[in-house]
């Protein structure tokens, strides 16, 4: 909706700041999407609330500027706005900074797409983050447990992965079920340690705020007042991918994260649980979806380098397999 707003300025300060045949007035109708009119040293403001509050902070803005100079040129305006976006970036900044407070002071997000992932996750319920290695889907999602826990917002904090290679013959592995399970949730533990102190690790994991377990232990369980992790989804089935979306509690919140390019499950008919629920939860409120490319790997230069040489290599090798299909389709016609 438009609206229509009115200031009044000393006489020598609306001829400055309008400009030579108001010159700069139009300059700022450009930049700030809103009308303006000047009669003698009556402003009129015509466009959206937003957009006439900004207008008027601008020219009072101008106005300051009088004090320093008897002139005011469109590089005044330009410098003001800049300085005004600076701020405002600054301020977006520290916005989604995760404030972890224990061997880390802060986690601060390095591309805007991490950027957005932490908007994300603060607001909606489900969050899935899919993409390459070294994105910092689980890094991340870590880092807003920790500082959801802290906030008081959730009770626990809940990190679960499918230990694929395990399977069924977890049982048969030495130690307890620690002890059996750790080679395989390493890359939890690993974003853990590089954020909180041991001992307040260590206590946390013993009075049950943190746990870290395997995806197969999940069954059965209602997880409330919970922030939960679902690392590695791409390797979760479509009936595990279920049994974990439905273990949701009241006031709990989830992220998922994993690479659709690195599935390891068996070559059986079983499609990933990652996979099909792009397609089942598409749509649904409450559930967001964010996806990673590798401009957003954070890792060793390399590593982009990497990824793009696999891409481009599946690519070629879907290709001629396209081709070839082609070509013995020609032949037995």
């Amino acid at each position: 909706m438009r609206e229509i707003k009115e200031i009044t300025l000393p006489n020598y300060q609306a001829q400055i700041i309008f400009g030579k045949h108001d010159e700069n007035l139009r300059f700022l109708e450009n930049i700030l999407d809103v009308e303006l009119f000047g009669r003698g040293n009556v402003l009129k403001i015509k466009g959206s609330k937003e957009n006439i509050e900004k207008a008027i902070r601008i020219i009072e803005q101008l106005k300051e500027k009088l004090k320093e100079k008897d002139v005011i040129t469109q590089k005044d305006i330009i410098g003001l706005l800049d300085s005004k976006n600076k701020k405002e970036k600054e301020k977006e900044k520290e916005d989604v900074r995760i404030k972890i407070g224990s061997k880390k002071d802060f986690v601060v997000p390095k591309t805007p797409k991490q950027r957005t992932y932490i908007q994300y996750i603060r607001k909606y319920d489900l969050v899935i983050g899919i993409g390459p290695a070294g994105t910092g889907k689980t890094y991340l999602a870590v880092a807003c447990g920790i500082e959801a826990l802290k906030s008081g917002n959730f009770q626990r904090l809940i990190l679960t992965r499918p230990a694929l290679e395990a399977g069924e013959r977890l049982g048969f592995l030495p130690g307890d079920l620690e002890e059996k399970i750790r080679p395989y949730l390493q890359p939890v533990y690993d974003a853990l340690f590089d954020m909180l102190k041991y001992e307040e690790l260590k206590r946390w994991q013993e009075k049950k705020i943190i746990e870290i377990v395997p995806l197969a232990y999940m069954r059965g369980r209602t997880l409330s007042k919970s922030f939960i992790i679902l690392d590695e989804a791409q390797n979760t089935t479509i009936e595990q991918m279920k049994m974990f979306l439905t273990r949701l509690g009241v006031d709990s919140k989830a992220v998922i994260t994993g690479d659709i390019t690195q599935i390891d499950l068996p070559l059986t008919p079983k499609t990933s649980g990652l996979v099909e629920i792009q397609e089942i939860l598409k749509g649904i409120k409450g559930v967001k979806f964010i996806y990673f490319t590798q401009k957003d790997v954070v890792r060793h230069h390399l590593v982009k380098k990497i990824i793009n040489a696999y891409e481009r290599h599946y690519r070629e090798k879907i290709s001629r397999i396209s081709d070839k299909e082609s070509s013995e389709e020609t032949k037995d016609k």
